[in-house]
């Protein structure tokens, strides 16, 4: 992807940009100009600690932050990958070139064993609505070069964004193609909605052709547990390009912890769990080690502030959820039921101070579209055809009243193009939002995109939209297919395109993705309008029937 050159770690006199990392962790300010004398620990790495690649994320008009974590033997059972006991100089350095010539920041920064040997770098006083380039470098080793971005300034609508969301890669399932496919598309940003990575141990979790590869380990309950799976995960090549490619942001859905968790509850509560706040705690632990997110986003023992906005100048504001951390335990056992407590006005899925954060949010805000990215299904989706109102409790259908309150508060704020973002369901899903989803005539106020999994569920099964008994039961939901894949969309001052990606299979690597359907936002006109669909492949295809896709739809929130 890029033409720097890993051997060619360019020696500059420039002034190095201030730079931030891990708490106390991070050497800011100038430093020694990389290729400088290396720190002891440094000297004593003996093969290329590069292995889990470079990521960048959380944007802003001036910069961004960059990330890797040093890891020479990935997969060790203790999570350390590898690394001596001791702090490591790491240098980095931002390009405004691909070619790797015109150096404009640079600086040191310290990888330290209590945080996994991470490096998080802040990077500022960049210009913005541009490209750059960064890598880092520890004793003799280069790592490889990623391409990040800065957001348009604030007052400016920039020259359009494009950005892609993903969700839901199970290692097990499938071969991550479709995160290279991503990269191909070279988008300005990228969403990740959760299920990064999977918490099962060995084959516990099947696909349903059955499992292509394996997991390491055991199931993650312990710092080193969670550290060694994401670095499993880090080293599959396809995720490595994707995050190469450009900034992302992330959050997370569950599957970074347990299964189904809640707030402080575990999936299964009746079952005594005395462990699972240390659990909670070394899974956050892990997942920011990991992720370009920056120091805002700390773990604090059990707590980790994830919820934020980005803005993309004035065209779009991206506000980042986090249905988890705060949300009141699932209701009536969870799954898929009829279920009074879904009503209840006191059960909320974001808590009230996030709910407050974002409602603030649409008040103030003057973007032309304003996007939640966040996890599970907003729109209301009942799966039985009678008079009973059959849902799911893990999503926001079994907190009607958050989600009443939250789309009350996008209307009254008048903003202009509110869009919903969602991954969790293995399936892509196109829907228009309602206040009132038992009227289908009522008017629409809202737009949701839901991308199908990367890999989870398997190579899936593709079928004809207008045949699907949930589009019947729910006239709001416009679109619906069950292959893997993930989503593209183009924001324009006019309109919104999504293109939805999909891959014929991902039990083999390789496969080529291509475009089963595109839809249309219109600036200030609410609702999914199809422009696109790609004539359907009768003899690869089947329509199921209403008890077997009420079969799949458990299978999303049920744990094996």
């Amino acid at each position: 992807m890029s033409q720097l050159s890993r051997r060619s770690f360019l020696v500059t006199g420039l002034a190095a940009g201030a730079a931030a990392g891990l708490p106390s962790a991070a050497h800011a300010g100038p430093g020694p100009a990389p290729g400088g004398e290396p720190s002891p620990a440094s000297r004593e790495l003996r093969s290329d600690p590069f292995t889990l690649g470079v990521a960048c994320g959380d944007p802003d008009s001036d910069g961004f932050v960059i990330w890797t974590r040093l890891a020479p033997r990935p997969l060790a059972e203790d999570g350390a990958g590898g690394m001596p006991a001791r702090p490591v100089t790491v240098h980095w350095q931002i390009y405004a070139d691909e070619a790797g010539r015109r150096l404009v920041r640079h600086g040191v920064a310290t990888a330290r064993p209590e945080w996994g040997h991470s490096v998080h770098v802040e990077v500022d006083r960049l210009a913005s609505d541009r490209d750059y380039w960064y890598r880092f470098k520890a004793g003799p080793y280069v790592s490889p070069t990623g391409r990040a971005r800065t957001a348009p300034h604030p007052l400016s609508y920039g020259s359009g964004l494009v950005m892609a969301f993903a969700s839901c890669a199970q290692y097990e399932h499938g071969y991550f193609t479709a995160y290279r496919r991503l990269a191909e598309d070279r988008p300005d940003l990228v969403l990740h909605l959760g299920d990064y990575q999977y918490e099962y141990k060995r084959d516990s979790y099947t696909a349903p052709g059955g499992n292509v590869r394996h997991h390491e380990g055991p199931e993650t309950e312990t710092l080193a547990d969670y550290r060694q799976r994401h670095a499993q995960y880090k080293t599959d090549p396809d995720l490595q390009a994707a995050h190469a490619a450009a900034p992302w942001l992330v959050v997370w859905d569950d599957h970074e912890l347990d299964n189904n968790w809640a707030d402080e509850v575990p999936e299964k509560p009746e079952i005594p769990q005395p462990g699972f706040l240390a659990r909670r705690a070394a899974a956050f632990r892990a997942y920011y080690e990991n992720m370009p997110l920056r120091r805002g986003s700390v773990p604090r023992g059990i707590d980790m502030q994830l919820y934020r906005r980005i803005r993309w100048g004035r065209l779009a504001t991206f506000h980042m959820l986090d249905t988890r951390q705060y949300r009141s335990d699932q209701g009536c056992g969870d799954g898929y039921r009829a279920c009074p407590e879904a009503a209840d006005p006191a059960r909320s899925i974001t808590g009230a101070e996030q709910e407050r954060w974002l409602l603030e949010g649409f008040r103030h805000s003057r973007a032309r579209w304003d996007v939640l990215g966040q996890q599970v299904f907003f729109a209301q989706r009942d799966n039985d055809a009678g008079p009973v109102k059959v849902t799911s409790q893990d999503a926001w259908d079994g907190y009607v009243a958050s989600r009443q309150r939250i789309t009350q508060g996008w209307v009254d704020a008048g903003v202009r193009n509110p869009v919903v973002l969602t991954g969790d369901v293995h399936a892509h899903w196109a829907s228009d939002l309602k206040l009132d989803y038992d009227d289908p005539t009522s008017r629409t106020v809202g737009s949701e995109l839901v991308t199908s999994s990367i890999t989870s569920g398997g190579d899936g099964r593709d079928s004809d939209p207008a045949a699907h008994p949930f589009l019947t039961i729910n006239p709001h939901l416009r679109f619906h297919n069950n292959q893997r894949g993930y989503v593209v969309t183009r924001i324009e001052r006019e309109r919104l395109t999504a293109d939805f990606k999909v891959l014929p299979q991902v039990s083999q690597a390789g496969a080529e993705a291509y475009t089963r359907a595109t839809f249309v936002i219109e600036d200030r006109v609410p609702g999914v309008q199809q422009t696109y669909l790609r004539p359907l492949d009768p003899s690869t295809a089947r329509t199921p029937a209403i008890d077997q896709i009420r079969e799949t739809v458990e299978l999303e929130t049920a744990r094996p």
